[in-house]
């Protein structure tokens, strides 16, 4: 038996635009996404088997261990794909996968997503980078809109869904999160209401941001998200948070906020993650 352990950082949305709806119901985006020092933890163990077989566990009751997860379809993909098939010729494997949860779930920062980037790095590693970079990253497109951004790391533009990435300068900064306990909002809930808006906001202020990134000016006066426009007005708990804290932005679809250089006070009723920072890699060997 083999094993790996993987750490996959969370990521926030400096911006999020809403460019339009495609024709496979998913939108196309602008975002400038940026990984984060808050991790969940992969343990993978793989031995031969004569039958192939994916088993997941886990620390958190508010994710599913079965193919529902994109933990069991990244591995499942990976097995499936034509490289690995060439090498390892139909030799079957037991796949033993632990999920150790510390970010939270819908919450706007890709936990599901980074957990499915690393188990295909991990199992790439596992099997002596019979992949290579560019395998790994259309395996993980082809599971969602944030794994290349996990997979890639540091701070990049995303556009198409998500999937199609470009590299930024790396600049740090100190982030803080703060999440309703009791409040996730889906990707598809904030896409639908963002559809369903009357007025869409059309700022450009990714391109903006990107030029910021790129000469080194401050990029807190181009933080946005279209989606919190789109989800706002719904939960009081997302207008205590902006109360409080006017610099704040939503990240992703929700419900987790951020600030950059500050930190949150406690809230009765919200998860608070100071001292984190902007990290320059993206899914790796813990």
């Amino acid at each position: 038996m083999k094993s790996i352990k993987i750490k996959t950082p969370a990521k926030v949305n400096l911006t999020l635009e809403v460019v339009n709806k495609r024709p496979d119901g998913f939108h196309n985006i602008q975002s400038v996404m940026q990984l984060i020092s808050l991790y969940d933890y992969l343990t993978i163990s793989v031995e031969k088997s004569g039958e192939s077989e994916i088993v997941l566990s886990g620390t958190s009751n508010e994710i599913p261990y079965n193919e529902k997860n994109l933990v069991w379809k990244a591995a499942n993909i990976f097995y499936n794909s034509e490289k690995f098939a060439q090498n390892h010729n139909g030799q079957g494997y037991k796949t033993t996968i632990h999920i150790e949860k510390h970010i939270p779930v819908s919450a706007g920062l890709a936990g599901g997503s980074t957990n499915g980037a690393g188990t295909i790095f991990g199992l790439n590693k596992l099997f002596d980078d019979v992949l290579t970079p560019a395998e790994m990253h259309n395996l993980c497109s082809q599971l969602g809109s944030d794994l290349n951004v996990c997979l890639g790391g540091g701070c990049l533009l995303a556009t198409g869904r998500g999937e199609v990435i470009t590299k930024l300068p790396f600049r740090e900064y100190n982030v803080s999160l703060i999440k309703p306990n009791d409040l996730g909002i889906s990707a598809k809930e904030a896409y639908t209401k963002y559809s369903e808006l009357t007025n869409k906001p059309n700022y450009d202020m990714t391109s903006k941001m990107v030029d910021a990134i790129k000469i080194g000016t401050d990029i807190c006066q181009f933080l946005y998200n279209d989606l919190e426009t789109a989800v706002f007005d719904d939960y009081k708990e997302l207008q205590a948070i902006k109360a409080k804290y006017p610099d704040s932005i939503m990240s992703g679809s929700g419900s987790t906020y951020f600030v950059i250089n500050q930190d949150f006070e406690p809230m009765d009723g919200y998860t608070v993650y100071n001292d984190l920072k902007f990290i320059s890699d993206g899914v790796s060997v813990a």
